[in-house]
């Protein structure tokens, strides 16, 4: 129907080739020698634009002369307008920076023969809408209409029949909302870990080329991918508070390889279409079905083959049953993978890149360096590689840490309830703006539940559930402006460790030292040395000896004081039984202070009348009973009787007599 120039309503899902669909029908119709404007695209984000002009260009390789501009907010007004006065022959762009052009002449619209509108359900949530009518009303009468859409509401509807003449109506039917090659599973989280699980997925999943992890906000995306980064992912954030050019960089970088995990929102995301995108993580549950048909329609687009893997909370597995129910998909839980999975994957990847070395690099210098280390150590060369691999895997040990992490998705703790009861241990990787802004009744509750403690121990040394605290450098100290509060808040992020585990921390000059588990993991190391603080990398090393290590191995006594007490524990009453009570040593050592002031000093007012003698002499002593003065003051003094008083207006009390 497009090609005969007929007008076309289209409803197909995401990721179903709409794109080629309008774009080789607009190409074949296109007259190269023309000058002017032949085909306007519409679409909702700047993404999306950028993705429909590179596919036209793709589409047009055997078509020499062809052009086509993409115009888009965020982009520079003055670059967009060079190259319209160039000229080209097909323009994508969002309806806003469209219509700016409209307004500017800077687009001509008299040649104009096709106007595509794709994903038109977008542009009506966005609220786009009555820009793209204004952009219909400003167009020939005679063009060519096409518009797609996933959903057809009224308002879609009403633009079809007051722009569209007589529209061939397409409709793509389909068992689900969402394409069958992907294959969609869910991991139910029960207040544990979700960056160790996230992790553990990343690691084991099969043919995993590269992965879009969606979150909510923000500030979520640039705090996950910090932390995945420290774990030694080659990740970045994709939200809208980066400009255009920075966004472009990452999907670019994503395209290339040079990135494999893209943490986003979802209006960062939309229209992303990149081939090596086989993996659709959902860390934050998305608010509506819509936004996670689309948010999984990033992966398994056009044939491709795809997996989308959605975190459910326990108070969140209404919301996955209304996903089941609206796209009409099985979504199947997902099995956590095991530490010893996850072990025996990176050990087999460690292989792998030994092979490789073997076969490709030049090793004459250093298997004579190995000879000679082996030559120190009775000639053992298993101990030898053993040591080597042991330096290699730092970073990114072979071996994880334990952690608490349920192994089988889709199963909960038999204590976890709903996720609101009061004595579940708190997960110290969960959202961090959940975290930042915790309530202060759970840090209530945790202290009045916490065992009681003797406030009159001496030093004694810091345990902790890794046993003893030892002492440890990180590369960071007051001359970079650190304080104890942010070095443990970042050992608490990024490490996992609990504020019980980690101990005192005394700052010097350019290091600081701080006491942390004897027994600590070496993957949480390795994620501590990256951890930056301050714009410096903590390096974490442990001290063995000298006054650091003697200073932290101890807790000094002033430190609990300064805890919050127990006041209905029995450590308080061996205190109370010692010592009298405050308010009787006072009153028996100290003498009331009113009663020297009342032995030695008279009333103030009797001082006063007696002491102090009238300041006048009365005018008049025969003052008749009705003066307005004697009525106003009734009571007086003796002394006041006898002088006489002053009137309110500073007069004197008694009147001049009349004359005559």
């Amino acid at each position: 129907a497009l090609l005969e120039g007929a007008d076309v309503l289209g409803q197909a899902q995401t990721g179903t080739g709409k794109t080629a669909a309008f774009a080789l029908p607009v190409l074949a119709r296109i007259d190269r020698d023309a000058t002017g404007v032949q085909a306007i695209v519409l679409t909702p984000t700047r993404e999306l634009a950028i993705q429909v002009a590179e596919a036209f260009q793709k589409y047009a390789h055997h078509l020499p002369g062809f052009v086509v501009q993409p115009v888009y907010g965020g982009q520079s007004m003055s670059l967009q307008l060079r190259q319209l006065r160039r000229g080209a022959h097909v323009i994508v762009g969002t309806p806003g920076r469209v219509m700016d052009h409209i307004e500017r002449n800077s687009l001509q619209l008299g040649a104009l023969a096709a106007l595509v509108l794709d994903e038109a359900d977008e542009m009506l949530r966005m609220g786009f809408i009555d820009d793209v009518e204004w952009i219909l009303a400003h167009t020939p009468p005679e063009r060519q209409t096409a518009l797609f859409s996933a959903t057809m509401a009224e308002p879609i509807r009403r633009v079809a029949r007051t722009h569209m003449r007589e529209p061939c109506e397409v409709r793509i039917k389909a068992a689900t909302r969402t394409v069958a090659a992907i294959r969609q599973r869910y991991w139910q989280v029960s207040g544990t870990n979700k960056l160790d699980a996230l992790t553990r997925i990343l690691e084991v999943e099969e043919n995993l080329d590269a992965a879009l992890v969606f979150v909510r906000t923000k500030t979520a995306t640039d705090e996950l991918a910090d932390r995945l980064g420290a774990r030694g992912y080659a990740v970045a954030a994709l939200h809208g508070d980066m400009n255009q050019q920075m966004r472009e960089r990452v999907v670019e970088q994503l395209r290339n390889g040079a990135l494999d995990i893209v943490v986003a929102t979802d209006v960062a995301a939309r229209g992303i279409d990149v081939a090596r995108i086989s993996h659709v993580i959902n860390y934050d549950i998305p608010y509506d079905t819509e936004a996670y048909v689309h948010r999984i329609g990033r992966t398994g687009r056009a044939g491709r083959e795809g997996t989308a893997i959605l975190f459910v909370a326990p108070r969140e597995f209404r919301m996955l049953r209304t996903i089941e129910r609206v796209t009409r998909a099985v979504i199947e839980p997902l099995t956590l993978p095991s530490r010893e999975a996850v072990a025996g994957r990176r050990v087999l990847q460690f292989r792998r890149q030994v092979a490789e070395v073997i076969a490709n690099e030049p090793l004459d210098f250093f298997a004579d360096v190995a000879e000679q280390i082996a030559a120190e150590h009775d000639g053992d060369l298993t101990r030898v590689a053993a040591a080597l691999a042991f330096m290699a895997q730092r970073a990114r040990p072979l071996r994880l840490a334990e952690r608490d992490v349920d192994e089988v998705g889709g199963g909960m703790r038999r204590d976890a309830g709903d996720g609101r009861e009061r004595g579940r241990r708190r997960d110290v990787d969960d959202a961090p703006v959940q975290r930042r802004f915790a309530d202060k009744r759970d840090v209530r509750r945790a202290a009045d539940d916490a065992p009681a403690r003797d406030v009159r121990a001496g030093r004694t040394p810091q345990r902790t559930p890794h046993g003893e605290l030892v002492a440890y450098r990180i590369e960071v100290g007051r001359v970079h402006g650190v304080t104890p509060r942010e070095i443990v808040g970042a050992i608490a992020n990024e490490g996992g460790l609990s504020s019980r585990e980690i101990g005192r921390i005394d700052l010097h000059e350019d290091y600081s030292v701080v006491g942390l588990p004897a027994d600590l993991p070496h993957e949480v190391l390795g994620v501590l040395r990256k951890t930056r603080v301050m714009q410096q990398a903590l390096e974490v090393r442990r001290i063995t000896s000298g006054e650091d290590a003697e200073a932290v191995a101890v807790r000094p006594e002033r430190q609990r004081k300064a805890r919050a007490p127990d006041f209905r524990s029995d450590a308080r009453r061996p205190r109370d039984e010692t010592r009298p009570p405050r308010r009787e040593s006072r009153d028996e050592t100290r003498p009331p202070r009113r009663e020297p002031r009342d032995e030695v000093r008279p009333p103030r007012r009797e001082s006063r009348d007696e002491a102090r003698p009238p300041r006048r002499e009365p005018r008049d002593e025969s003052r008749s009973g009705n003066d307005p003065i004697r009525r106003r003051t009734p009571q007086r003094t003796s002394a006041a009787k006898e002088h006489g008083a002053k009137g309110p207006r500073g007069s004197a009390g008694a009147r001049k007599p009349r004359r005559g």
